[in-house]
């Protein structure tokens, strides 16, 4: 288990300083789209840059054990508070699927960041409740991006390589009901370690197979690489998050130390 939350650590930590790194070169809303009405206030340059820095800090931290539980803060806040700029979204334009779609992308990778903060809690118990907060809101979380599927499941179809057998809607219907599946596990608590460990695989596969490809293919597209760097975080902290499930909860904190 320890090695496997430091695996799930560094795919977060990495992704969050690639996407920071991208956006630092581009200033694009293109590639991180959660930036756009935050560029839009007065000194909203220099406050998204902050942010930018701030999350990279925070996914270098994230992956050395000594500054991992001052690290989930820093990048928990920044996604924070990108969840609740798309929480003003929502209210705005409540019809608009997007827009929880965004809030969800943003909120799991909170979740992540409670879940590298739980694997340092010295408390058993503080630490098994931040661990099912962390559990029941990737599950939320995961709805959404099961509607999302469902939603806009010819464009999902479409990014699957047309080589792999038997169809591309073959497998856009079933990594929507795999993600379904997993939503419903973490949020009964059933199997759930299972279900995210799983979850994780898939979309270790997505980005493999789907968005390697994607970006090698079209560098200049800065929308391709957004995507890329945000499959993988969500990776990442669905990973973190599996990784604090095991049984009994009171050996987290155990655990972690050891990572």
């Amino acid at each position: 288990m320890a090695r496997a939350a430091l695996y799930g650590r560094v795919v977060l930590g990495a992704s969050a300083v690639l996407f920071g790194i991208i956006a630092l070169m581009w200033h694009d809303a293109d590639t991180w789209q959660g930036l756009a009405s935050i560029w839009k206030l007065p000194g909203g340059r220099v406050i998204g840059d902050f942010l930018i820095v701030a999350q990279t800090a925070g996914g270098i931290g994230l992956v050395f054990p000594r500054t991992a539980r001052i690290a989930s803060i820093v990048f928990g806040a920044v996604y924070a508070i990108f969840a609740l700029d798309r929480i003003g979204g929502i209210i705005v334009q409540p019809g608009n699927f997007l827009q929880y779609d965004s809030f969800a992308e943003a909120f799991c990778l909170v979740c992540g960041a409670i879940a590298i903060y739980a694997s340092t809690e010295t408390n058993a118990a503080q630490a098994s409740m931040l661990g099912r907060i962390a559990r029941i809101g990737l599950g939320l979380c995961t709805i959404a991006f099961t509607l999302a599927q469902a939603i806009f499941l010819k464009a999902t179809a479409d990014l699957v390589p047309a080589w792999i057998p038997p169809s591309q809607m073959f497998w856009a219907i079933l990594t929507t009901v795999a993600f379904a599946l997993a939503a419903i596990a973490m949020l009964i608590n059933r199997q759930a370690q299972l279900a995210m460990r799983l979850m994780t695989l898939m979309l270790v596969l997505f980005g493999l197979l789907v968005w390697v490809p994607i970006v090698i293919a079209h560098p200049q597209s800065h929308n391709d690489w957004s995507e890329f760097c945000i499959n993988f975080l969500i990776a990442g902290a669905a990973w973190v998050v599996a990784e604090l499930q095991s049984a009994p909860e009171a050996s987290w904190v155990s655990a972690a130390r050891t990572s």
